[in-house]
């Protein structure tokens, strides 16, 4: 997962809870690596006062551009059905988007008072929609929104909002005007799963700094946020009946820091965030090896019983819990125990990579123990491909992460794994690893899986990735974004912008639409969004932004 080589620099409810404003963060010092900053100029001399039809990102399934746009004013109104609690949520959500940058008040009104405004419908019977799709309409009469789930209704809320001009997503009164082109979106996801992970154990994120990253993953219809909450430089979650795990474990980061954790109202409140937002969170607890935190805080989890020093460095592969004490299963338990009972969703995340301490004959015995465990609590499994080394138990999801270059029989045997039912996620490191530099050049980032430019990670298809694998197995897509490297939000930034547009796009838009030439284009149009929205990034030679 994370074959770490060198590094430059060590950097010492359902609800929708909230408005939508996503905080500013600071201009990065290296121009190269920043859009033009907050005023956003630059790029917004480009953006046309009506973006044709669909000229967004994910690009939409269908496109039929007709008539003329609608234009929000100071009188519209946003329509929903005032009895359903999941409309009037939504609502509040596009009325808490919208009124910054308009000055507009857009009151949310019972559907039928909202006549030439905004229409947020809930369809049951529109199948064709899916869980995730969408319809939107628009004309001079007015916007209409249709889908099937509330969480369609969301994903078209963020096609509204990219159809609109990118100073929407400011925190002040702009211009405008504000126009949505007229026409027809029909609008489904190519796959179920599209994900982002983000490591919180090498560098400690806040709960605020995790929000925000879910913000910025909503708006390119991102449904899944994978937790990484644990590894051999900290723990981040309180698990109750290990209190040092945290106490201890959790007080050290990569490079010396004071790391944190999340205690356990604090992992629910970004549960809860993440669900207004239509994401699941799935939570990591790495196992076997990444445990060296772990066996810091609890000599008895180390065979000689004897506790590690706590580790700031970014080597792995050296830490295992000691696979023939009774006493591991019994942490192991109490650990997924406690961590299901705090999220939802139906995934809980063993880990399973980079055991270089375990025997392949431990690692086994270790994953056909523990896996069982996961199901105990109503939870399925997911690991990284290495749980093909064993049995992916029933209905396990299998994370791919290696390389164009990797073996073809460890290509194969989690093929195989495929073939007899296993689900796929695909994140191959040297195409979906945030965290890798885009060229040499670049400050942050490892290269260990080589350099990720920005064509790169989008020119790939993932139905046809990974050879003898059914195209059916793949669930979907995922954006991991590891931090041994990354200490702020910035950092975060630059390293996700622009390359995880395109990765959501991969797992939300047919097949039929991927190509690197008009998606770069889109890309570059994106430019002005991101200023709007506070978010640095790297400006690669290979987009043509607005200005250049």
């Amino acid at each position: 997962m994370r074959q770490c080589r060198t590094i430059p620099r060590l950097i010492g409810s359902l609800l929708l809870v909230a408005t939508a404003g996503v905080g500013c963060g600071e201009a990065t010092a290296d121009s190269r690596y920043a859009g033009t900053g907050t005023d956003g100029k630059a790029a917004a001399a480009a953006e046309p006062e009506v973006r044709p039809l669909g000229r967004i990102v994910p690009v939409p399934a269908s496109v039929t551009p007709e008539g003329e746009p609608y234009t929000l004013t100071r009188a519209t109104r946003i329509g929903v059905d005032s009895a359903s609690r999941e409309s009037k949520a939504l609502g509040r959500y596009l009325a808490g988007l919208l009124r910054p940058a308009t000055g507009f008040p857009l009151p949310v009104v019972d559907e039928a008072a909202a006549r030439g405004g905004i229409h947020l419908r809930l369809s049951p019977g529109d199948t064709a929609l899916g869980d995730e799709g969408y319809r939107l309409r628009s004309g001079p009469g007015g916007v209409t929104l249709t889908a099937r789930e509330p969480a369609g209704l969301f994903r078209g809320v963020q096609t509204l909002r990219q159809q609109l001009p990118s100073a929407v997503e400011r925190n002040s009164v702009q211009a405008g005007p504000w126009k949505i082109a007229g026409g027809t979106i029909t609008d489904t996801p190519r796959y179920a799963y599209r994900g982002a992970m983000l490591d919180v154990a090498r560098h400690f994120f806040t709960v605020d700094e995790v929000k925000r990253y879910i913000d910025q993953l909503a708006l390119y219809k991102i449904n899944t946020l994978h937790l990484h909450l644990s590894d051999d430089q900290g723990w981040r979650i309180a698990v109750d009946s290990w209190p040092r795990l945290t106490t201890y474990g959790g007080s050290t980061e990569v490079g010396g820091g004071p790391g944190g954790f999340y205690t356990k109202e604090e992992y629910q409140e970004i549960v809860r965030y993440a669900a207004s937002r239509y994401q699941e969170v799935i939570p990591e607890i790495d196992l076997p090896g990444h445990t060296n935190a772990a066996l810091a805080s609890y000599a008895e989890l180390n065979c000689d019983g004897v506790a590690p020093p706590l580790y700031t460095g970014i080597k792995v592969g050296f830490s295992s819990l000691c696979v023939p004490k009774p006493v591991t299963y019994d942490f192991v338990d109490d650990v997924i125990r406690e961590i299901a009972a705090l999220t939802p969703g139906r995934y809980l995340h063993i880990g399973g990579d980079e055991a270089h301490s375990t025997s392949h004959a431990d690692y086994v015995t270790f994953m056909d123990k523990v896996q069982p465990v996961v199901a105990t609590y109503g939870k399925k499994v997911v690991g990284w491909h290495q749980l093909t080394g064993t049995k992916p138990a029933e209905g396990a999801l299998v994370q791919y992460w290696g390389l164009d270059r990797t073996p073809a029989a460890e290509k194969e045997r989690v093929a195989a794994a495929a073939r007899n039912g296993a689900g796929l996620i695909l994140s191959p490191a040297d195409r979906s690893y945030l965290d890798m530099k885009y060229t040499k050049d670049t400050p942050l980032g490892l290269a260990w899986a080589g350099y990720v430019e920005v064509r790169r990670s989008y020119d790939w298809d993932p139905a046809t990735y990974l050879p003898g694998a059914p195209a059916d197995s793949v669930r979907g897509v995922e954006a991991p974004l590891w931090t041994e490297t990354l200490a702020t939000t910035d950092d975060l930034d630059v390293m996700a912008f622009p390359r995880l547009p395109g990765l959501a796009e991969l797992g939300w838009s047919p097949a039929s639409t991927h190509d690197w030439d008009t998606y770069k284009v889109r890309l570059a149009e994106q430019a002005p969004r991101f200023d709007a929205m506070g978010i640095d990034y790297y400006r690669s030679p290979q987009v043509p932004w607005p200005g250049e």
